[in-house]
């Protein structure tokens, strides 16, 4: 949460600022102490210190101190801990689970609000204007920018996926400025996905990158959405990873939908309607 605090830093007004620094000196007494006194600490007023809760992510104060609290007090339960040969069905539920969830907690911590805010705006921008989405993925990734397309394409917006490499490149090259190319990767390493990027990126598409910070295919974003755990990139059945990137895409198709506004929600509601017809089995009232 620290580390988030700081990665929004430069993005806050300099009162907000003020409000951050005091947090990052002394996390445990800001989480206890009330806002008339961290506003006096600060050198601000007491809305600013509500302000500086919801410009790094949390609903205000009171949200704000509570997560701080646990995260100072505890820190995020990460565990990462390998299956053996002889584990039995109980053990292995509880590795598999645990390990999802130490990821998953870990990444709501480290994920950047600022990053997913210009992104969303990208892709609603994108289907206000009827402009293309393409979602780009290999091997794995390519199950992933399925399962985007699909949620995508229910809010009516111009969205489809490639996995194919062949298909990918011939596909980026029509793209053009204000289309946006989605692509996904694990390690950020794959040439594929690269290719695609450079392609992309000459032909003016806002690139929006998943990957781990660092890599090859993060320098080439537009919009970086970093996504980096503890999972070997080599392993041969990744993951932790997938859900990660499963739950970027999630956070993304809510945050557009809500962008869309209104209009959606009577689409949204004929495609259910239409949808009870598919349902053979009719629960009794």
């Amino acid at each position: 949460m620290l580390d988030r605090i700081r990665a929004c830093l430069p993005a806050l007004s300099p009162a907000e600022q003020r409000v951050a620094k005091l947090v990052l000196a002394d996390p445990r007494s800001f989480s206890s102490l009330p806002v008339v006194e961290l506003a006096v600490r600060s050198h601000v007023s007491k809305p600013t210190v509500v302000r500086f809760c919801r410009s790094v992510g949390y609903d205000g104060l009171a949200d704000f101190k509570l997560k701080l609290a646990g995260t100072v007090n505890e820190g995020v339960p990460f565990v990462h801990r390998a299956v053996d040969e002889d584990d039995k069905p109980a053990e292995l539920i509880i590795k598999v689970i645990d390990n999802a969830v130490s990821a998953l907690l870990k990444y709501r911590n480290d994920a950047s609000c600022h990053a997913f805010e210009r992104a969303m705006e990208a892709l609603a921008h994108a289907g206000q204007e009827k402009k293309r989405i393409e979602f780009y993925g290999v091997g794995n990734s390519g199950f992933v920018v399925q399962d985007a397309q699909h949620k995508f394409f229910r809010l009516g917006v111009n969205a489809i996926a490639y996995s194919d490499s062949h298909v990918q490149l011939m596909a980026a090259t029509m793209l053009e400025p204000g289309d946006c190319a989605v692509i996904i990767s694990n390690s950020g390493r794959s040439r594929d996905v690269l290719d695609v990027a450079e392609v992309a990126r000459k032909r003016g598409a806002t690139l929006i990158i998943i990957t781990a910070s660092g890599s090859p295919l993060a320098r080439e974003a537009s919009i970086l959405l970093a996504v980096d755990h503890p999972e070997d990139f080599d392993r041969y059945s990744p993951m932790v990873s997938r859900l990660l990137h499963l739950t970027v895409v999630d956070i993304l198709t809510t945050g557009v939908a809500l962008r869309l506004g209104p209009t959606l929600r009577p689409m949204l509601q004929e495609i259910k309607k239409n949808l009870r017809s598919k349902r053979y089995a009719i629960p009794e009232a």
